[in-house]
């Protein structure tokens, strides 16, 4: 008896540890998990984004699908400050700091159009271009690639390229989020929906 109890205990723990693995596995082989769109939310009078926790970052391109809605139409308190460049998504890069060394795109609400940006740190210094302008609610692929001197930025096929001053071979940072401003929080709840790819 004691002989069948053991066998039965043992039985039962093999199944559950068997259950319990094939949860994890599950959990983390979804494929559904990097084909959901992620709502990142700006609170009004913030400049952070919800959801923005640490993450490092290894890679030599960086692909996501991103979506505004009407609450990326905005209207800054000084003039002026309507053509500072919101950060959309990116990266750090050389194992430093992002405003020592980063590349991501940015965006802006100005002259009734969306518009994206190229925007990276080389050793301090800032450099940004305007990449093109985007409907509200479509959905745009973008991509950032990590060359020995060069980020090629991609927006729906057309690329643009910004300098590279980074020594490591590939992008090495921790990952970067929505954030509003410039020098102004944000005038009102700011949604984003990103889908890394």
């Amino acid at each position: 008896m004691k002989a069948i109890l053991i066998t039965l205990s043992a039985a039962l723990a093999f199944a559950s540890c068997n259950k319990m693995a094939e949860v994890i596995v599950d959990k983390t082989t979804s494929s559904t998990a990097s084909t959901q769109f992620i709502k990142y939310t700006i609170r009004k009078g913030n400049q952070y984004c919800d959801g923005n926790a640490y993450k490092a970052v290894s890679t030599s391109e960086m692909k996501f699908v991103v979506r505004f809605d009407s609450t990326a139409i905005y209207e800054t308190q000084s003039p002026e400050n309507q053509f500072d460049i919101n950060k959309l998504y990116g990266f750090s890069d050389n194992n430093t700091d992002h405003h020592q060394y980063s590349a991501r795109f940015g965006w802006r609400w100005s002259g009734n159009a969306l518009r994206l940006f190229a925007y990276v740190y080389n050793a301090g210094s800032v450099t940004s271009k305007e990449l093109t302008t985007i409907n509200i609610g479509t959905e745009v692929n973008c991509s950032i690639k990590v060359t020995p001197t060069n980020y090629l930025f991609t927006v729906n096929g057309i690329t643009t390229q910004l300098p590279r001053m980074a020594t490591t071979e590939k992008a090495e940072g921790y990952q970067l989020y929505p954030y509003f401003g410039g020098d102004e929080v944000a005038p009102h709840e700011i949604n984003i929906w990103i889908k890394n790819l």
